[in-house]
């Protein structure tokens, strides 16, 4: 769902730098479009070292990956919420 949603977020965004051409507006659309490449080149390797590992076998090499997984999750989520942030800052000063 959340790719989804963050393709919708950026074909909107780059509509919007179209039909104002507002930088800001393809500045949000870039932000939350980041998020792909980030999850595919960066995400995508800690959770299939974390997938298999079998159940019952998790140490603390484990932990320190789900540590890792969580710190690169928030960058996901900072870049959603960087690009709603420019998003508002656009949509005030149209």
């Amino acid at each position: 769902m959340q790719s989804s949603l963050a393709i919708i977020s950026g074909m909107l965004g780059v509509l919007g730098y179209f039909g104002t051409w507002d930088w800001r507006w393809l500045l949000g659309a870039l932000l939350i479009l980041a998020n792909w490449p980030y999850t595919i080149g960066v995400v995508l390797p800690v959770n299939k070292r974390l997938e298999a590992t079998p159940p019952g076998t998790a140490n603390a090499e484990t932990r320190g990956l789900v540590e890792t997984w969580g710190k690169l999750h928030a960058v996901r989520s900072a870049l959603g919420l960087g690009a709603t942030l420019v998003y508002l800052w656009a949509t005030l000063k149209a």
